[in-house]
């Protein structure tokens, strides 16, 4: 487990590329499709308050907006150049720059909590799930997409480069074995899943429900 000062020098490298990535996050055609998938894949059966986690400029949350109008939605993030774009995308959203680690958030105040292609990035995986446990609302649900790697260990860490200052982990999460079994020692369970795809990558769209 990192020391509290090396959480916070990765949190500050995050903050800083994201805020310059900003303005030209939604170009990118992936994040814009998987956000759609997610918003799809979502069973809002029940669910009136929804959290995404790791927000960036909010795609998941237009493309739930768009699928659904009159949900409550709240994003947090970290990058306040992420966040000003979402608002601007998205006015009537509650929008929270915070570490997705400890959110201002009550408890079990979600129904469905979101988080999209960000766990590989987030340096307090265990933090982080421990939040979305005690934000849930009984019979609440959790929906994340992440990146499918398989099990060859050249591509599973990512280390820093000037573009990107901070790892990218991808080995808790490589495939639905050990992804499951990653959230399963959280205690989450897998209760249903997809496979999106295009000609570079490969994310799983995933169900959690707490154990």
């Amino acid at each position: 487990m990192p020391e509290p000062s090396e959480f916070a020098e990765t949190l500050g490298a995050i903050r800083g590329a994201f805020d310059r990535r900003a303005a030209t996050y939604d170009e990118d055609a992936m994040h814009q499709a998987v956000a759609l998938e997610v918003a799809a894949f979502a069973d809002l059966d029940g669910v009136r308050d929804v959290l995404d986690v790791a927000t960036g400029t909010g795609l998941a949350l237009r493309a739930l907006h768009q699928r659904m109008p009159g949900l409550h939605l709240t994003g947090a993030d970290l990058s306040p150049g992420m966040l000003a774009a979402a608002a601007s995308a998205l006015p009537e959203v509650r929008w929270v720059e915070a570490d997705v680690a400890a959110l201002p958030l009550p408890d079990a105040s979600m129904d469905l909590i979101l988080c999209v292609t960000a766990l590989h990035i987030i340096p307090d995986l265990h933090g982080t799930v421990a939040e979305w446990h005690r934000m849930l609302r009984p019979g609440g649900r959790v929906v994340t997409a992440t990146f499918l790697m398989g099990d060859d260990p050249t591509v599973l860490i990512d280390q820093p480069t000037p573009v990107r200052p901070y790892i990218s982990d991808y080995t808790a999460l490589r495939t639905l074995e050990a992804y499951t079994a990653t959230f399963a020692s959280s205690g989450f369970a897998v209760t249903r899943h997809t496979v999106w795809a295009d000609a570079v990558d490969t994310v799983l769209v995933a169900e959690l429900t707490a154990i």
